[in-house]
C-alpha cells in the first residue's frame, strides 16, 4: 500500500493532536480518509512519565483514531527552532506523505514548543512544493494547510461537527495517563496544568464551538487562505 495520505497532522508532542482534533480525525478515519500524525518531538521534557510512555501512549491513542500512520521526528523538546535541518525535515515527512491537507496547531499558544511547530510547518508547506529545494525527493503541492487549538483558542473560520466521534477523542485522550491522569503518577507524580482538570476543560471548550451552531460538540480550525464554495 502507498504510504499516501489524505490528511497529515503535526504536533510538538504526542497529545497535541488529540487535544486539539482527536474528533476529527476518529471522524475522517471512520469515513475511510488515511490520516497521519507526525510529531515533532519525544517529549522528553514532560514532567510526568517518560519517553517510553510517551511512545506506548501515542501508539494506543492512534489505535484508537484509526491512524493509518503515526511518525516521530525526534527534534528536540523545548528545543524547535527555525533552522534548515528542522525545516528539513518536515518538509521530508510532506513529501513521503503526500497529503492533500495538513494540519499544524495555531500560531498563539501559551507553550512555546506549539509556535514554533506552526511555523515550521508553514515553512516547511511551502518548501515542500519547490523542486529546486532539496531536489533529490519529488516536490509536493498540499491543497490546504489548516490550524487546530491546543491551548488557547481564537475565532474559527471553520467547525467540524464531531459530536459522533467525541467517545474516540475521549478515549484517545485518556491513552495518555501519564500526563492526564494523576492517579498514575505514584510517587513521582508532579503536579502539572495537565493533571488538574485539563480534559475537563478541553470537553468544555468544544462544548462551547458546538454551541455557536447548536452541535453538542465540534472542533474549530483557522485558514489563512480564504474558503471557497461554488454556490452558497
Amino acid at each position: 500500500m502507498s504510504d499516501r495520505l489524505d490528511i497529515l497532522i503535526f504536533g510538538a508532542h504526542p497529545d497535541d493532536a488529540e487535544i486539539g482534533m482527536g474528533g476529527t480525525i476518529a471522524k475522517h478515519t471512520r469515513a475511510g480518509y488515511r490520516v497521519g500524525i507526525c510529531d515533532l518531538t519525544l517529549a522528553e521534557m514532560s514532567s510526568n512519565g517518560n519517553v517510553d510512555t510517551r511512545r506506548e501512549e501515542a501508539a494506543e491513542a492512534g489505535r484508537i483514531l484509526g491512524l493509518a500512520s503515526r511518525s516521530n521526528l525526534g527534534l528536540p523538546d523545548r528545543g524547535l527552532y527555525m533552522t534548515k535541518e528542522h525545516v528539513d525535515a518536515i518538509t521530508l515527512e510532506i513529501r513521503k506523505f503526500k497529503p492533500r491537507i495538513v494540519f499544524a496547531p495555531y500560531w498563539q499558544d501559551r507553550h512555546p514548543d506549539h509556535v514554533a511547530c506552526s511555523h515550521l510547518v508553514q515553512e516547511a508547506v511551502f518548501n515542500a512544493k519547490l523542486r529546486r529545494y532539496l531536489p533529490d525527493t519529488e516536490p509536493v503541492l498540499v491543497e490546504q494547510l489548516y490550524f487546530y487549538f491546543i491551548n488557547d483558542v481564537f475565532d474559527t473560520d471553520v467547525l467540524i461537527n464531531v459530536t459522533d466521534s467525541y467517545s474516540s477523542k475521549t478515549d484517545a485522550l485518556r491513552a495518555y495517563a501519564s500526563q492526564f491522569d494523576p492517579a498514575t503518577g505514584g510517587n513521582s507524580y508532579v503536579a502539572t496544568p495537565l493533571n488538574q482538570g485539563y480534559l475537563e476543560r478541553v470537553e468544555a471548550r468544544d462544548r462551547l464551538l458546538g454551541q455557536k451552531r447548536m452541535v453538542p460538540y465540534a472542533e474549530g480550525f483557522v485558514s489563512k487562505l480564504p474558503m471557497i464554495v461554488d454556490l452558497f
